[in-house]
C-alpha cells in the first residue's frame, strides 16, 4: 500500500501502487510526490518509495536518533538513512523537528502515513525549536521541599501545595466544569500580546487576576469571571505570581481529563503592570483570516499549531454564544481529551442546541438533549458548533491537518502540548525561566476509545474538504441521537 502526498494536498490522498511495484504487494510504502514550488534534494525528481517493513522488535524502542532540522534535512535524512539497511533492523525513528515545520505538509503527510500503515518504528513527536528550550532544564530531582517532595529545582516548591489546594478544593480531581473554566482561562490570558503593537499587552502574565473588576469585561472574554473568582483565594494563599498560577492551575486542570498530556510548566513569570488592550481575543464569528492573523501576530503560530490547540475544544462547553443555554459541549464526550470534537465538527449540520441566529454559531449534528427527547428531564445539552471550528475545518489552509487528527489521540496530544508549549509563555523569555513541569500531576490513565461516529451519524454525513483518505470508523449503537452526558460521571443530572 502506497499513501501519496500529492503537490495540491497537505495530508495523505487515496492509497496508490504503481504497476510493477512489487513492494506493494508484501509491505506498506510511503511515496512522497514533491510539490510544484518545492523540489526536495532528492535521487528522483518524481517519487521515492521507501520500504516501510515494521520493526521486528518493539523492545528497541528505548533507542532513537532525533532529527532537529529544517524539513528538507529531515526528509534527507531519512531516506539516506532508510535506503542504507532495511528498516527493519534500524532502532526507532523519532522525528522531532520545530512545530513550525508543520506549515509544509511533507512532515506531516510523513507522520501521519506511517502510523496509518502501522509502522511502529516512526514516532511523531512535533516540539518546540531546540532554541527555544529554557535555560534552567528540568534536572534531576535533588531539592526537598519543605514536605519532603522531590523537585528540580527550590522554585518549583510553591507548587506542589499549590497542586494540592487546587485538586481539593476547586477541581476535586474531575475534568469539570471549574477544570473547563480553568484551562480556557490559560488560553485569554496568554493571547493577549502583539508583535504590532507591542504595548498592546504582556501575554501569559496573570492580567486577569490583577485586574479582576476589568478585563473579565473585554470583548470575548465572556464567562471568565466564574474562573477568576476561582482563582483569586489560591493567589492569596500561595506565594507565586498571577501568570504562573493561571498556567499552571491550567495544566493541573487538564491532567483531570482522560487522553490529556502532561503539560509543561515554567515558572516565574513577572505580574502584569497594566491591562491589555481590548480586542485580541479571536471570537468564534471571526474569519479563519482574522483567526489566522491574529495567532501568527500572538506568537508566530503556524496553521498547524492553531487546529493542534483547537484539540481544547474537546473538553469545552458554552455558556454565552446561545444566551438561552448553558454548558453546551462542542462534542458528544466534553470529559475526554479526544479526537471526537475533530470527527464531529466535519458532520453535516442538522440544528441548533438552543436559539437559532446566533453570533458565532452554526448548526450542529448533534443538537438534541433530553429536554427535547427525555420529555423534559435531565438538564443535558445538545451538541454546540462554532462557526469558527466550522470553518477551519473545511478552510484549505487547515482541513487536512484538522481531519488528520481523527482518530490520531497520541499525535493530536503530543501536538497539541507542543503548541501549549509555546502558548503558555508568550510574552516572557524561556531562558529566565525555570522548569517546573515535574511538579505538574502526572494525568489521569484511562482509556480513552477510538474516536467513532455518533449513533445515526457515518460516513455518509462527513463534509469533507481534504482529499486525504478518512479513517475507517465504528459507529455508536443505538435507534436515536446520541444524549450527551452533563456530568463528569456520565449522568444526566449534577449541580
Amino acid at each position: 500500500m502506497a499513501f501519496v502526498a500529492t503537490e495540491h494536498l497537505t495530508g495523505i490522498s487515496a492509497p496508490q501502487c504503481g504497476p510493477g511495484n512489487n513492494d506493494c504487494n508484501s509491505t506498506p510504502v510511503l511515496t512522497l510526490l514533491p510539490r510544484q514550488h518545492y523540489q526536495p534534494d532528492l535521487p528522483s525528481p518524481h517519487a521515492l518509495c521507501i520500504r516501510m517493513t515494521l520493526a521486528a522488535d518493539r523492545r528497541q524502542t528505548q533507542t532513537a536518533f532525533e532529527l532537529n532540522i529544517d524539513i528538507r534535512a529531515v526528509i534527507r535524512a531519512l531516506f539516506r538513512t532508510a535506503t542504507s539497511q532495511p528498516l527493519s533492523l534500524l532502532p526507532p525513528i523519532v522525528i522531532r523537528f520545530p512545530s513550525f515545520a508543520f506549515e509544509d505538509a511533507w512532515i506531516f503527510a510523513l507522520c501521519v502515513a506511517a502510523v496509518r500503515s502501522g509502522a511502529s518504528f516512526v514516532h511523531c513527536a512535533p516540539a518546540a525549536s531546540a532554541s527555544a528550550a529554557p535555560a534552567a532544564a528540568t534536572a534531576a530531582a535533588q531539592v526537598v521541599c519543605p514536605d519532603g517532595t522531590r523537585v528540580g529545582h527550590a522554585e518549583c516548591c510553591p507548587f506542589v501545595p499549590l497542586a494540592q489546594d487546587l485538586q481539593k478544593n476547586l477541581f476535586e480531581n474531575e475534568c469539570g466544569e471549574d477544570a473547563h473554566e480553568v484551562f480556557r482561562l490559560t488560553f485569554h490570558d496568554a493571547i493577549t500580546i502583539s508583535q504590532k503593537s507591542p504595548s498592546a499587552g504582556g501575554g501569559a502574565d496573570g492580567s486577569f487576576l490583577l485586574f479582576p473588576d476589568q478585563e473579565p469585561n473585554f470583548p470575548g472574554n465572556e464567562g471568565t469571571d466564574d474562573s477568576v473568582q476561582a482563582l483569586l483565594p489560591f493567589l492569596q494563599r500561595h506565594n507565586v505570581t498571577a501568570g504562573d498560577l493561571i498556567q499552571f492551575a491550567g495544566a493541573v486542570a487538564i491532567g483531570n481529563c482522560p487522553g490529556a498530556p502532561r503539560l509543561e510548566f515554567l515558572a516565574g513569570r513577572p505580574n502584569a503592570k497594566r491591562l491589555p488592550a481590548r480586542n485580541l481575543i479571536p471570537l468564534p464569528s471571526d474569519s479563519v483570516d482574522r483567526i489566522l492573523s491574529r495567532f501568527a501576530d500572538a506568537g508566530n503560530f503556524s496553521p498547524f499549531e492553531v487546529v493542534s490547540l483547537l484539540a481544547s475544544h474537546s473538553i469545552a462547553r458554552a455558556d454565552h454564544v446561545d444566551p438561552k443555554i448553558q454548558a453546551a459541549p462542542f462534542d458528544s464526550t466534553p470529559f475526554t481529551f479526544d479526537t471526537q470534537v475533530y470527527l464531529e465538527v466535519l458532520l453535516h449540520g442538522t440544528g441548533f442546541p438552543g436559539s437559532k441566529n446566533n453570533s458565532g454559531e452554526v448548526k450542529s449534528p448533534l443538537p438534541l438533549g433530553n429536554l427535547a427527547i427525555n420529555g423534559g428531564k435531565g438538564n443535558d445539552t445538545g451538541e454546540m458548533r462554532l462557526q469558527s471550528d466550522f470553518a477551519i475545518s473545511r478552510d484549505p489552509r487547515t482541513a487536512c491537518f484538522w481531519q488528520g487528527f481523527v482518530n490520531q489521540q497520541t499525535f493530536m496530544a503530543n501536538s497539541f502540548k507542543a503548541a501549549m508549549s509555546k502558548l503558555a509563555v508568550l510574552g516572557n523569555d524561556r531562558a529566565k525561566l525555570v522548569d517546573c513541569s515535574d511538579v505538574v500531576p502526572k494525568p489521569v490513565t484511562t482509556r480513552v476509545k477510538p474516536a467513532s461516529f455518533p449513533a445515526t451519524k457515518s460516513s455518509k454525513d462527513l463534509e469533507l474538504v481534504c482529499a486525504s483518505p478518512f479513517p475507517s470508523l465504528s459507529i455508536d449503537a443505538g435507534p436515536r441521537e446520541t444524549l450527551i452526558p452533563h456530568c463528569p460521571d456520565g449522568s444526566q443530572n449534577c449541580p
